[in-house]
């Protein structure tokens, strides 16, 4: 269960817990998967050096082969010299990993599981928000703009579209514990990240939409 607060912070009901299988809080093995596929997917590729005949000049044999006691040299762009080419560097690549949609969603239902077995989750009811104040905001958050400076990491998740999202964004930007996204851009990542959630009621109501509808029918098997 998860409590809902209104805007000044105090707790007017609570939200049920999605229902989690009992399979999915230990799912240790998909969380870790699906975070470094997050991490990796975001990784540019784009690291690049050039090889001995991608470097520029070279082309004339330095000095003669014999008789100048000197090493035999056939560039000036070999390895072993200064801007000379690189041997073994990074190419342009692709770090996309790929995970299935079924082991997407256990990853991201088993943090969550984890969030509410922590008492990590609380719900607000955004429908009379009239703070206008970044301490008002941390007050709301963390007790008091004093106590946010060393509060627990906070996401707040709103709906994406909601009314509200502009005001919270604004007044939560210049919260030092304190971050923002949309339901749309919330992944295991963000889940695991932060030691507190902060859900507006129509974000939360969101996602328990979303994965209420995406759940598999069993067909008959456990």
């Amino acid at each position: 269960m998860a409590n809902v607060v209104d805007a000044t912070g105090k707790v007017i009901g609570s939200a049920p817990a999605l229902g989690f299988p009992e399979s999915d809080a230990a799912r240790l093995d998909v969380i870790f998967r699906a975070v470094h596929r997050e991490f990796a997917n975001a990784r540019a590729g784009t690291a690049a050096t050039k090889k001995r005949d991608e470097v520029a000049g070279g082309g004339r044999k330095p000095w003669r082969q014999k008789g100048t006691g000197r090493a035999r040299q056939g560039s000036i762009r070999s390895p072993q010299w200064r801007h000379g080419g690189v041997v073994f560097g990074p190419q342009p690549r692709s770090f996309v990993e790929r995970l299935n949609k079924k082991e997407r969603r256990q990853a991201f239902l088993a943090a969550l599981a984890d969030r509410f077995n922590n008492d990590a989750v609380t719900v607000l009811d955004a429908k009379d928000f009239s703070l206008t104040k970044t301490r008002e905001m941390a007050a709301l958050l963390f007790g008091s703009a004093k106590a946010s400076r060393e509060a627990p990491s906070t996401l707040i998740v709103y709906r994406r579209g909601e009314s509200q999202a502009s005001d919270i964004g604004r007044l939560a930007r210049n919260l030092r514990r304190a971050a923002v996204t949309d339901d749309g851009a919330l992944d295991v990542k963000d889940l695991l990240r932060f030691e507190r959630l902060f859900f507006t009621l129509d974000a939360f109501n969101e996602v328990r939409r979303r994965f209420e509808l995406d759940k598999e029918p069993s067909n008959g098997r456990p």
